[in-house]
């Protein structure tokens, strides 16, 4: 059997690509976040950032829907995301 070409997606790009980060409930998850989207997808909208607490409120969700343009570009966003110590989840 062939191994799968790494650059394979399913995806066509570009297209809207919704970004799931989780974390605690801390001030600046959100405005760490943001900065981290817009290095890699500059032309997102802060706005649209949808936030979300836990039942118990200890822990935040974000959404964030890119103009996604390419698989490294996601990559690249996912690898710095999960890196960073506030994020505990990127889906």
């Amino acid at each position: 059997m062939p191994k799968p070409d790494p650059n394979e997606t399913l995806l066509d790009f570009p297209c809207a690509f919704p970004i799931k980060i989780m974390g605690l409930a801390e001030e600046a998850l959100a405005q760490t976040v943001l900065s981290i989207v817009h290095h890699h997808a500059p032309d997102f909208d802060g706005a649209t950032m949808e936030m979300r607490a836990s039942s118990k409120g200890k822990y935040i969700s974000l959404t964030c829907t890119i103009n996604a343009t390419s698989r490294p570009q996601l990559d690249a966003l996912y690898r710095e995301l999960s890196g960073h110590p506030l994020v505990k989840v990127v889906l």
